[in-house]
């Protein structure tokens, strides 16, 4: 079988990978070069962790599972070292409570756990003995994604697998024997099927299949698409798992420095943006982390990066083939970095005519055949609704 893999991230990548080794002749294409997308601009958190409904919750968990079995014999691209999250506000505190049952009920691994307990899992925590609730989840973990992105093209490489990097997907043509790609540099690649893993441009890929828009696109700062991530320089503080505080989102980045998200700052992120750090937000920041991690006075914020999340238009995953183009398969989720591994293996077994019961509910026709009317929320801070 011959398969096209448009998109290089996280997920096209492993698709590319798991296909290859399940024999399939396959061409990855990404109009710039492998990770270089949505990949590169990631919290990388992998997580089943308040995902709703309940088959979202049970496609997650599958994503963190295929993480821990991937890695099982050792991956530098996966810290496997769990996540804190404490709440002080009480509506964090209720909702954070809530949450620790709901998990409990389902049999996800987390554990309700002291402040000094915390401290000794993070020594540098600020975190205040009359914290309302302390939640620890040890089964979660942080991912490099360029580093898992290597970890796949090797595997592709091995494979036999075809990469063309800095060409787009300009159109498809039905031929005898399949469908015929059209690309940006006048080329054309024959395949029998095509998947789309194209993340946020996914739109552009059902457009020159003559199908509607099934992705939510950038309209104004801070909406749903786009937040801020900050880079630091490297700091001597001992933190090595992820934090989630009722002020700001930290986790290791590697070689000393962390990468921090405070959601509720996120109303000037924009794509394309001037991002010389601002120095109002930058400052605030700043005093947000020195505010709940020791041996942060000399932090100072390197980089300010706007990421862009994938974000189908109704906030569900898309994942399946087109039934009105049965040659086309779209993947696009905004869990990708969980889902990467889990959707490797599943998108493959579905192009080789098995079917994959976890992909159920995020079928791409919901959308395709009546584009719901979603006014998307913009993620907030822990504890608001």
């Amino acid at each position: 079988m011959r398969i096209a893999v448009i998109g290089a991230g996280m997920i096209g990548v492993s698709i590319a990978a798991e296909a290859a080794a399940r024999g399939a002749q396959v061409t990855l294409i990404d109009q710039g070069v492998p990770g270089a997308g949505t990949s590169a601009v990631s919290y990388a958190w992998v997580n089943s962790n308040n995902k709703e409904p309940e088959s979202y919750y049970e496609l997650n968990l599958a994503g963190l599972e295929a993480h821990h079995r991937l890695a099982a014999s050792g991956a530098d691209w996966l810290r496997p070292t769990g996540h804190i999250e404490f709440a002080t506000d009480p509506e964090h505190v209720v909702e954070l409570q809530g949450r620790l049952e709901r998990l409990g009920e389902l049999g996800y691994p987390a554990d309700k756990i002291t402040p000094s307990y915390a401290r000794e899992l993070v020594p540098d925590l600020l975190i205040p003995d009359s914290a309302g609730v302390v939640a620890y989840f040890p089964r979660e973990a942080h991912c490099y994604p360029s580093l898992y992105i290597r970890h796949q093209l090797r595997r592709v490489q091995e494979s036999g697998v075809k990469i063309l990097s800095g060409v787009a997907v300009e159109n498809f043509r039905e031929a005898p024997g399949g469908v015929r790609l059209g690309l940006s540099d006048g080329s054309t690649i024959l395949a029998d099927r095509v998947i789309s893993a194209a993340g946020r441009w996914t739109n552009t890929i059902t457009a020159a299949a003559g199908l509607g828009q099934v992705m939510t696109e950038y309209q104004e700062p801070g909406d749903v698409t786009v937040g801020y991530l900050a880079v630091t320089n490297p700091l001597p503080t001992s933190i090595d798992r992820l934090l989630t505080t009722p002020s700001l989102n930290i986790r290791p980045d590697g070689g000393g420095r962390l990468l921090l998200q405070a959601l509720d700052l996120d109303a000037t992120a924009a794509p394309g943006a001037d991002l010389r750090p601002d120095p109002s937000l930058t400052n605030e920041i700043l005093s947000r982390l020195r505010g709940v991690l020791g041996n942060t006075e000399n932090a100072s914020i390197t980089e300010l990066r706007v990421g862009e999340r994938a974000m189908p238009a109704d906030g569900r995953s898309i994942i399946g083939a087109v039934p009105s183009v049965p040659w086309l398969y779209l993947v696009a989720t905004h869990s990708g970095v969980t889902l990467a591994p889990f959707l490797g293996v599943g998108v493959t077994a579905e192009i080789m005519g098995e079917t994959e019961p976890l992909f159920a509910d995020f079928r791409p026709d919901r959308l395709l055949d009546n584009a719901p009317a979603v006014q998307l929320a913009a993620p907030r801070k822990p504890g608001q609704q």
